[in-house]
């Protein structure tokens, strides 16, 4: 569609349609000028559109300019909340981003976990982890939907109100994945990590750094996944996320 690829071109200042896709003031002028064109279509409509054309070389004329930014004190925020998502959404980067509602709740999680940056910073950092491959896709995770997924701030975690149903967890922390586990019963293996946990690193982390900087993921899995499988999905998640203390220390 010409007047779409002329509506971006023209919103643009020369950046590329990711740069468009992270920023929200471009997304705005976007809008603007489809709407000017008389192309009636949603946001999240027209950025899928437009990544469709990109994908069929109908930009490969747009020359770009390069963005660059140092994410060394937001990605890991990035990462934990793409990582959340696609398991929430079940759905992809692409997706999260173009969609403005995911894309704001992309960039809540991402400021909470390390605020003061905008969601330029925060969706680019996710852009460049999967140009990076530092993001690899979890498969299982997609095969098998889970009934829910929860993050918290362990500084925050009532404990009582954890799900007692079985499901996988990931603790982070310090800017890495520290461990991943699974449980039949997620409220009393949180619980057990939290008070005295049996894999000694990330219990000394847990003593000596304490639950300030301590993110928790949780994926509450069917009651009728077997156990095999829930373990299976353990050892894709240890290796997709690469934690420090499965690898170092005893599980």
């Amino acid at each position: 569609m010409q007047e779409l690829v002329d509506a971006f071109d023209a919103c643009r200042n020369g950046f590329s349609l990711d740069r468009v896709l992270c920023e929200p003031a471009f997304r705005s002028r976007l809008m603007s000028e489809c709407n000017n064109r008389g192309l009636a279509m949603s946001e999240k409509e027209a950025l899928h559109r437009l990544l469709n054309l990109r994908k069929k070389g109908s930009l490969s004329h747009l020359k770009s300019r390069r963005t660059v930014f140092d994410d060394s004190e937001y990605r890991f925020a990035a990462e934990i909340a793409l990582r959340y998502l696609e398991r929430k959404l079940q759905s992809t980067l692409d997706q999260i981003i173009c969609d403005p509602d995911s894309a704001a709740e992309f960039d809540r999680i991402c400021n909470d976990i390390c605020p003061g940056f905008e969601s330029l910073h925060y969706r680019w950092a996710a852009f460049s982890l999967r140009k990076s491959r530092k993001v690899s896709p979890e498969i299982l995770g997609h095969a098998i939907p889970p009934e829910d997924v929860i993050l918290l701030r362990c500084n925050s975690l009532e404990i009582d109100r954890l799900p007692v149903s079985q499901g996988l967890y990931v603790f982070s922390g310090g800017k890495a994945v520290l461990y991943v586990g699974e449980a039949h019963n997620l409220k009393n293996r949180i619980r057990k990590h939290l008070e005295h946990s049996d894999n000694k690193l990330l219990a000394r982390y847990i003593w000596d750094l304490g639950l300030d900087e301590l993110v928790l993921e949780l994926h509450v899995l069917p009651a009728e996944t077997a156990t095999k499988v829930r373990r299976a999905m353990e050892v894709e998640l240890i290796r997709s996320r690469n934690p420090a203390f499965n690898i170092l220390g005893t599980s």
